[in-house]
């Protein structure tokens, strides 16, 4: 397995509804990355059209129904013969619709790769107003390369729901892909200390690539960045960008870091010899708590939905 990787994120400022410029510049920020030499790019969420909503809409009228696409479609077919191109891969954000059942839409991630299109990760957790037009996923999404798995979330996922890269850890991801819709309304504590906090207790690597600029209403933060392991133990560093309150990060622009996954520990998960060479994650009694949960007639009910 390989150690060493070259990634690059970029904070971009989507142009709203306009699907066909957007992916223009998707794609020119690829070449960018393979003649820098990056192993991957991550574009962020809903990077393909925009996020913000016309909530007085109906939903059938709504940009993002309106322009939602399949996997494989247009733009998928596009980023994956760029991938196949450079023998890069590349990870971005849209509204996709559901092949099988096409008034199901989900907030989704695409991800490419020097094979081609490798699949597609469709948002747990929905933020308002994304239930506006977007339906819930329920699966996680890991994806191999030659540095091992990779993990991907959106957002939301990656700010209030820890268990998301706490599963992608253990199951020996070094790097968890966060492509975020942040915004300034949100604050300034959630996304700088959920991701550092991320980073250090998971001790793995953590892209972001968010959003930067105003959108239809909101302003996004920008604050792409990539987060990891210090040399210096519970510790981490940004390699790349900026945290997001940081006023260099609203910026429009490509951030890039070599950065040596051996530093990835992910301690937690690996053989404790003091405790007789079982890992100090215990995943036995966390089945046991979610369990009870799940007798909650709370949780019942909203399972059921």
């Amino acid at each position: 397995m390989k150690h060493v990787m070259k990634i690059s994120t970029v904070s971009f400022n989507a142009a709203w509804g306009d699907k066909k410029l957007n992916l223009q510049r998707m794609l020119d920020f690829v070449d960018l990355a393979a003649a820098e030499g990056s192993h991957m790019i991550v574009f962020p969420e809903m990077a393909l059209t925009g996020y913000d909503v016309k909530r007085e809409q109906p939903r059938e009228e709504k940009m993002q129904v309106l322009e939602a696409e399949t996997v494989p479609g247009a733009s998928s077919e596009k980023m994956a013969e760029k991938a196949k191109e450079h023998g890069i891969y590349n990870v971005y954000g849209l509204p996709e619709r559901d092949a099988q059942k096409p008034d199901t839409i989900y907030n989704s991630a695409c991800v490419c790769g020097p094979e081609g299109l490798i699949g597609v990760y469709r948002k747990i957790h929905l933020a308002y107003p994304e239930p506006q037009w977007a339906s819930r996923g329920d699966e996680p999404f890991l994806f191999d390369t030659p540095w091992g798995p990779v993990g991907v979330s959106i957002c939301y996922d990656a700010y209030c729901f820890p268990e998301l890269i706490r599963y992608y850890s253990a199951k020996g991801s070094r790097v968890y892909l966060n492509l975020s819709a942040h915004a300034k309304r949100h604050g300034i504590e959630l996304g700088n200390a959920s991701l550092v906090a991320a980073s250090v207790v998971n001790q793995v690597y953590v892209v972001t690539a968010n959003l930067a600029g105003k959108d239809l209403y909101n302003v996004f933060w920008g604050g792409s960045s990539i987060i990891g392991p210090s040399t210096k133990f519970w510790e981490t560093e940004y390699y790349a960008g900026y945290p997001f309150t940081d006023p260099r990060s609203i910026h429009h622009r490509m951030y890039t870091a070599s950065v040596d996954l051996s530093l990835a520990s992910r301690w937690v998960f690996q053989d404790n010899p003091t405790i007789g060479g079982v890992p100090d994650y215990r995943p036995d009694l966390y089945k046991k708590w979610m369990e009870d949960l799940l007798c909650d007639p709370q949780y019942q009910k909203k399972e059921s939905k």
